[in-house]
């Protein structure tokens, strides 16, 4: 039995067996391929209904602009690169920036590469790779520091960036922040609240922007409540598991240990638990520790952990939001972000 003749079957078929190209989305709307090329550029010439079936289609197959062909006609690679320390925090860190920025992205033309380095190598290298390759438009970056020669470098050669974090160089550039004074001014007043008298700082290290502002904040709210600091300097939230905890077994004997410790990140407060088990005590009763974390796990390690969580993809939209922004000119003031900190949380309450 014969079937119907189907018209479309007239139609040529989509050049190519392999990745999707804009004749791919033209036979398939049968539209000509101009018309679904502007379509897919939000021209105002094309109607709302025929661009969201364009871009429907495009999504469905999978369609993506061929990035050498649109360098070529524009001189942009439509990337963004994430200049990222291969040896950040543990606990979802990468993962949660990573995701957050892809989020963001997922509605422009861009897409992001990560560039890593090590800790042992100048960091404004990658970032210099990236502007005088031109293989992005913007770099994200992170780990900022108060003069930070990377924002400089930036900055002079007008390339579109966003920082995690707050430089003090009295240029403005965008940045998406974490308030860090507030989170270590809340966890002493908490500490206050609970009795604790002598309390200690677990901080990042002094090269960094946040430092300061956690010790500011830390400072200044010791005085306000008139609490004492037991010194906790020679170790950092960047220093190993093995190494704070081997650091907070010596803090805990001696005879002015701490009652109240405030730590700056969720995987160093695992290592900071363990020292103060070696030493014999107990939390919530001998000592009370409030942290920030960027992965909800401490309260499955310990209930007993006070916490105030950073929600680091939100920090990773609001980074993409931020350079993406910039690349278009923006102006900077509107490029630039600071999170509040949510209320410290007892999940033994």
């Amino acid at each position: 039995m014969n079937k119907p003749h189907d018209p479309a079957s007239d139609m040529p078929a989509p050049s190519g067996a392999g990745r999707p190209t804009l004749k791919t989305i033209a036979f398939m709307t049968g539209l000509a391929v101009t018309t679904v090329s502007r379509a897919l550029k939000d021209a105002p010439e094309i109607g709302e209904e025929t661009r969201r079936r364009v871009q429907l289609v495009a999504r469905q197959v999978g369609y993506r602009p061929n990035r050498a062909g649109v360098r070529l006609r524009t001189g942009k690679t439509n990337v963004i690169s994430l200049v990222l320390n291969t040896e950040e925090q543990i606990g979802g860190f990468v993962s949660d920036m990573i995701y957050g920025i892809s989020e963001q992205l997922a509605q422009t033309p861009y897409h992001l590469i990560v560039t890593p380095y090590s800790r042992n190598n100048d960091p404004l290298e990658p970032v210099r790779y990236v502007v005088e390759t031109g293989s992005a438009d913007g770099i994200i970056i992170s780990r900022t520091e108060p003069d930070d020669k990377r924002v400089r470098y930036m900055i002079e050669r007008g390339f579109p960036f966003s920082a995690h974090g707050r430089t003090n160089m009295g240029v403005a550039h965008p940045f998406h922040d974490f308030d860090n004074y507030a989170f270590a001014s809340e966890a002493v007043a908490r500490l206050a609240a609970l009795g604790r008298h002598r309390l200690a700082l677990l901080a990042p290290p002094s090269a960094l922007s946040y430092h300061r502002h956690m010790r500011d904040g830390f400072s200044d709210a010791l005085a306000e409540h008139g609490l004492d600091e037991v010194a906790f300097d020679n170790v950092t939230v960047d220093h190993s598991i093995d190494q704070i905890r081997a650091r907070t077994l010596q803090l805990m004997q001696r005879p002015n240990r701490p009652d109240g410790i405030v730590s700056g990140a969720g995987g160093a407060t695992f290592a900071l638990v363990a020292g103060i088990e070696d030493a014999g005590l107990k939390l919530s009763e001998d000592i009370d520790i409030v942290s920030k974390q960027s992965a909800n796990l401490l309260h499955l390690f310990r209930p007993q952990l006070l916490v105030v969580n950073e929600n680091i993809r939100l920090a990773g939209r609001e980074l993409a939001r931020n350079v993406v922004g910039a690349i278009d000119g923006a102006p900077t003031e509107a490029l630039q972000s600071l999170t509040q900190p949510g209320p410290v949380v007892a999940f033994r309450d």
